[in-house]
C-alpha cells in the first residue's frame, strides 16, 4: 500500500460520517531524525485500532502527537472533525494509559482513579459515583480503599485504565500498557481489554510491538516501519495478504521465495510468501495434487514447542523454509527424531502469495 492511502482500507466513520481520528500528512522530525515521515490515516468511532511496529518505527511518536505530548513538524491531527494539531493535551478529548501505570503509591485506588476529577473540581458525590462506575468497568468493584502495593500487576494496570476511563474520553490511547506483565497475565489482559473496549464503546488506539497482541485485539491495525505505514487492514488481511516484504516478515513468521527459487518452485517470477502453518511434511515420494506446490529438502533443525513443532527445512533448491505443525499425536521424542530426514514440502498453490514491495523505506526512527 502506498503511503497516504490508509483511508481506502475501510475505516468506519461515526454516525455523522466523521472518523474519531484523522491524520493528514503527519510528520515529526527530531533534528535530522525523521521519526514520522508523512502519514495519512483514519480511525473510526468505536474502533479498537492498533499501531504495530518495531522500536523506532514511529508508532509511539504518532500516539504522542495524537495525545498532544509532541507537536507535529507538519501535517494535521483531527479529533472528531476538529483540528487539534496545536492544542495542549488537556484541551483534547483523549486520555492515555502508559506501561508503567503511573499510580500514586500513597493514595488509595479510589483516590488514584478520581484524581483527575478532583483536579477538574468535580463535586465529591459525583466523583465518588464515577469512581465506582469506572472500577466496575474494569472488574475491580470494592477495591476503592486498597493501596496500589496491595494489588497484582494486572490489577494495577486495570486501575490505570479506570483512571483514564473515569474522565469519559471519546478516544483512549494505550502505549504498550501490557509490556510489564508476564506472558500468562498479558494474554489474559488482552482478552479483558478487548471486552472492556466493546462494553464502553469508545475508540481505543493501542501501540504495541507484539504481533500476537495486535492480531488478538484489533479491529484493524497499521504496520509501521521507518516512520511510514506499510499496510492498514484487519488482522486477517494483514496476516494472510501482506502488502510488502516487511509486513510478511514482521507480522508472524513467513517464508519468502524469490528470484530463480520462486521460478523453480512457484513457477512464476516475483517474490512470494507462504506461512509455515500452511505447509505440510510428506515423504519424498509422497502424494501431490494438481492444485498444490511442492519442494524437496531435508529437515535441518527441529524445535519442539509443546503444542507445536517448528521444522527448519533446507531445500534442494537452496534456501531454508520454516514449517510449523501441531503435535496432535506426536511426542517430543518423535518430533526430534525427524532431524536429518529427507522430506517433501507441500502446500496449496493459493497460499503462495505475491509480495508487492521490498519495504526498504528510507528515513529515521522515533526515539526509543
Amino acid at each position: 500500500m502506498a503511503i497516504g492511502t490508509a483511508v481506502r482500507h475501510g475505516a468506519r466513520a461515526g454516525e455523522d460520517g466523521i472518523p474519531a481520528v484523522r491524520l493528514v500528512g503527519l510528520q515529526k522530525h527530531f533534528g535530522e531524525v525523521v521519526a514520522v515521515a508523512g502519514i495519512d490515516l483514519e480511525i473510526a468511532e468505536g474502533e479498537f485500532f492498533s499501531m504495530l511496529g518495531p522500536s523506532g518505527s514511529g508508532k509511539t511518536t504518532t500516539l504522542r502527537m495524537i495525545a498532544g505530548f509532541e507537536l507535529p513538524t507538519a501535517g494535521r491531527i483531527e479529533l472528531h472533525g476538529q483540528d487539534v494539531s496545536r492544542l495542549p493535551p488537556f484541551d483534547r478529548d483523549v486520555n492515555t494509559v502508559f506501561q508503567d501505570y503511573a499510580l500514586f503509591p500513597h493514595m488509595t485506588v479510589g483516590d488514584n482513579v478520581g484524581y483527575g476529577l478532583m483536579v477538574r473540581k468535580v463535586g465529591r458525590e459525583e466523583r465518588r459515583q464515577r469512581v465506582v462506575e469506572a472500577l466496575s468497568m474494569v472488574r475491580l468493584d470494592g477495591y476503592e480503599k486498597r493501596k496500589p502495593s496491595q494489588l497484582s500487576g494486572g490489577q494495577r494496570q486495570r486501575v490505570a485504565l479506570a483512571r483514564a476511563l473515569v474522565n469519559r474520553p471519546r478516544v483512549l490511547l494505550l502505549d504498550e500498557p501490557l509490556g510489564a506483565l508476564d506472558l500468562k497475565l498479558r494474554e489474559e489482559m488482552q482478552i479483558e481489554l478487548k471486552t472492556i473496549q466493546r462494553e464502553v464503546g469508545i475508540t481505543f488506539i493501542y501501540v504495541t510491538h507484539d504481533q500476537q497482541e495486535a492480531l488478538t485485539m484489533s479491529d484493524r491495525l497499521a504496520v509501521f516501519n521507518h516512520g511510514q505505514i506499510e499496510q492498514v487492514g484487519t488482522p486477517a488481511d494483514v496476516y494472510e495478504k501482506p502488502d510488502t516484504r516487511f509486513v510478511a516478515g514482521f507480522v508472524g513468521t513467513s517464508n519468502l521465495l524469490s528470484g530463480s527459487v520462486a521460478q523453480a518452485i512457484v513457477g512464476r517470477e516475483g517474490t512470494f510468501t507462504v506461512r509455515p502453518e500452511k505447509i505440510r511434511l510428506e515423504a519424498p515420494d509422497g502424494p501431490v495434487d494438481d492444485d498444490e506446490t511442492t519442494a524437496l529438502g531435508q529437515i535441518a533443525e527441529v524445535i519442539y514447542l509443546g503444542a507445536d513443532t517448528r521444522y527448519i527445512v533446507r531445500l534442494d533448491a537452496g534456501p531454508t523454509l520454516v514449517v510449523t505443525q501441531q503435535n496432535l499425536s506426536t511426542s517430543s521424542t518423535e518430533a526430534l527424531a525427524q532431524q536429518g530426514r529427507p522430506v517433501r514440502l507441500v502446500w496449496q498453490r493459493q497460499y503462495s502469495l505475491p509480495v508487492a514491495g521490498e519495504a526498504e523505506s528510507p528515513g529515521g526512527g522515533e526515539p526509543g
